[in-house]
């Protein structure tokens, strides 16, 4: 409590907002922790319907700034709250909706909307209710608690799945747990009463000739992400059977894997510099990509599976890099509203591409095999690299 006292304004309704901020990371932890296996047990997505999904989930970080340009005038606490209340919605109707293909897409669709809404406003949030000064490190701490929130999630799906056995009863019983723990953060927030102003950068795009090698790389970054996201932990699902405590499992691992790595990976690009961070992610990216897609044919199934579950990992703690060219923007912009739209218009281009290699990413698997859809990852990171080779980093850094 000591430490958010030093870092938060006393005036302002931080406390009010980390509640609810960890009550929500930790309904996503449950939700998340699942919801692959339900999808592809309960509902019987293949991988060209798991493509679909994501196309849907996905779609709301696009249209995110369509929607702030629309509620302009609302505060950023109304906003945020506002995300909570379509949440709840989308984790209700997924509670109660039968397991039809149409309607668990739909759910997942306005869940993902309210969920991307508040993202757009937590950075906003917890910079109006930091400190002069102590910008940074309450983002930090922001991260940290909403990771330990989907931490608790994943523990608890773990905990819950290693008592009740390898049984499909217990995914609608989560999906209940999730809304009135979501209604319950929603309840903490409406405790913030300020009228903070949101953040006009995210309200349009901005594009900038300077920026264009940024655009590019979000791009690359975009569409080997979204495998990753999508068919990595399906894979593991659909193709070697993984049940869904070993999966929540692997994501429990996964965030703290990334919870530690975070300062590591802050420090590397702080001391090699953004351009050399980004060659060299993508590069580990194709070894990634070729034990993912290309284990079963060396390695007994088993060991395959074991394999590609330490890969998982290593994807996780390598995508952190991805912060490197936000570095790379603030190089270039002339001042922090410039940053800032630029990255806002960067994670839109981001969704863009996001959301057509999680449609095309399933027709592939489906049609081609995983080998081929890990294939196209590895070749989207060897361009990402080769893209990046060709930034021009500033004379600062050039000395350092």
């Amino acid at each position: 409590m000591g430490g958010f006292k030093e870092v938060f304004r006393q005036d302002s309704k931080y406390m009010a907002f980390f509640v609810s901020m960890v009550t929500f990371a930790l309904a996503f932890g449950l939700y998340k922790g699942v919801l692959d296996n339900y999808l592809a047990q309960v509902v019987g997505m293949s991988e060209f319907d798991k493509g679909v999904s994501e196309f849907f989930r996905e779609l709301p970080g696009f249209l995110l700034i369509f929607f702030l340009a629309v509620v302009y005038t609302f505060s950023a606490e109304k906003i945020y709250k506002l995300g909570a209340v379509i949440m709840v919605c989308g984790m209700v109707m997924q509670s109660v909706v039968p397991p039809v293909r149409f309607l668990v897409i739909l759910a997942m669709f306005i869940y993902s909307l309210g969920e991307h809404i508040q993202l757009g406003m937590r950075n906003t949030l917890t910079l109006e209710y930091a400190k002069d000064g102590r910008g940074g490190i309450a983002l930090g701490m922001q991260n940290s608690v909403h990771q330990m929130g989907m931490l608790a999630g994943y523990v608890v799906i773990f905990a819950v799945c290693f008592f009740a056995g390898k049984t499909t009863a217990l995914f609608k019983p989560v999906f209940i747990v999730s809304s009135l723990i979501l209604l319950l953060g929603f309840v903490f927030s409406m405790r913030m009463t300020g009228s903070s102003e949101t953040d006009r950068a995210k309200r349009r795009f901005y594009f900038r000739r300077k920026f264009s090698k940024y655009y590019m790389i979000e791009v690359f970054y975009g569409a080997r992400k979204q495998i990753f996201f999508t068919f990595g932990p399906y894979v593991l699902v659909l193709f070697y059977g993984a049940d869904a405590m070993i999966i929540s499992l692997l994501f429990a691992i996964s965030a703290v894997c990334c919870f530690a790595a975070s300062p590591l990976v802050g420090r590397i690009i702080d001391r090699f510099g953004y351009k050399i961070v980004m060659i060299t992610d993508t590069l580990i990216l194709v070894v990634v990509c070729f034990f993912y897609g290309f284990a079963h044919h060396i390695f007994p199934k088993d060991v395959a599976f074991v394999v590609c579950c330490v890969n998982y990992l290593l994807d996780s703690v390598i995508s952190l890099a991805a912060m490197a060219s936000n570095i790379y923007v603030k190089d270039l912009s002339d001042s922090p509203e410039e940053t800032r739209a630029t990255i806002s218009t960067g994670v839109s281009v981001n969704h863009l591409i996001s959301i057509l290699i999680a449609l095309f990413g399933g027709w592939i698997w489906h049609t081609l095999g995983i080998e081929t859809l890990f294939i196209l990852s590895a070749v989207l990171g060897l361009i990402n690299s080769a893209y990046a080779a060709t930034i021009k980093t500033s004379k600062s850094l050039q000395q350092n």
